[in-house]
This record gives structure tokens, sequence and C-alpha cells, in this order.
């Protein structure tokens, strides 16, 4: 496994390294080992999976409140995403900075994405899978959020989102929330 910091202190890029032959690739998508060899938290705690039925299906920008912060490691095991992370820490000189890329079962790139960051996607492809590893549980009193489109915040989708649930269309803005 290839583990690379991003441009948001603390969270990282995780690139399996693929054995290839005629039958396909072998990758190890986790490693309890080699998390903890570079410092980052065992995200073997608890499992989940997200299926999204249509392309430009929204999730986001979801987080987990203090004391119950969540750290995670997301990929997508089927189809393509833009995965957002940005960092809510009051504290960070980076607060409000955003970081997307493209996440696909082709690519099998990886982000681990600490505490005090929120998280969000936007579906490329129908059919998608994006399977989260945390490190804490859910709790789910302390699931919070803020609007995907904060002007505050300023994320650039690289596409216009068709699916959002009402929960997620009415989240406050970023400056609103008390962190």
């Amino acid at each position: 496994m290839i583990v690379e910091p991003l441009l948001l202190d603390g969270a990282f890029r995780i690139k399996p390294e693929r054995h290839e032959d005629e039958r396909g690739y072998f990758a190890r998508t986790y490693c309890r080992e080699t998390f903890l060899e570079n410092g980052l938290k065992d995200c073997s705690v608890q499992c989940s999976v997200s299926k999204n039925i249509k392309a430009r299906t929204l999730r986001g920008m979801h987080f987990q409140k203090a004391p119950h912060a969540e750290t995670k490691l997301v990929r997508c095991s089927r189809g393509a995403i833009f995965d957002v992370i940005v960092d809510i820490r009051p504290a960070s000189a980076q607060f409000g900075k955003w970081f997307g890329e493209e996440l696909s079962a082709e690519n099998g790139v990886m982000f681990y994405i600490p505490h005090g960051f929120a998280h969000g996607f936007l579906t490329l492809t129908d059919d998608v899978e994006v399977d989260y590893q945390m490190a804490e549980a859910f709790v789910p009193g302390h699931a919070a959020g803020f609007r995907w489109d904060d002007v505050g915040v300023g994320i650039d989708w690289p596409k216009v989102p068709e699916v959002i649930n009402d929960k997620d269309r009415t989240l406050p803005c970023l400056a609103e929330l008390e962190l």
C-alpha cells in the first residue's frame, strides 16, 4: 500500500499496490500494521457500504460531532465518485478548506479521513458502491453536516447533483454550526 499525504494536514491518499497477471489483479485494501506504522488509526472497528443507484447522487457533507468524531477510510468499490473532504477543525489554519478527487473501482484510490473533517461525494456513474471502514463506532445522536453547496466553502463539484435527500438539502452552512 502506498500512503501519500493530501494537501489537508492529517488526511491521506491510500493506493493499493496491484499485483497483475492474466487473471486480473490482487491488491491489499487494508493492513492494520501498515496503518499503524504510518501513524494512522486502525480503521477496522466498523464497516459500512453506501449503495447509490443513479449518477449525480450527492451525499454530504457529513461528520460526527465530538466527543464521537470519526476517522474513516473511504473507497469506491463499484463505479466512480468525486469524493470531497473539508477541514472543520476550528483551530486549524486550513479550516473550511476542501480537497476532492475521483475515487473509482478502476483506480482503487482511497481516502484516509481523520476526525475533524467532513466528508461527502457525488456519484459520477450509475450503480455506485462506497465502502467505509471506521476507527470509531457511529453514534447516531452525534451525526451532523453542512450544505454541499455552501458558498463559504466553495466546493467545485464536477457536475450538478440531481439526487439529494431532504436531510442533506436542508443542512445549515458551515459558519452556522457550533463545532
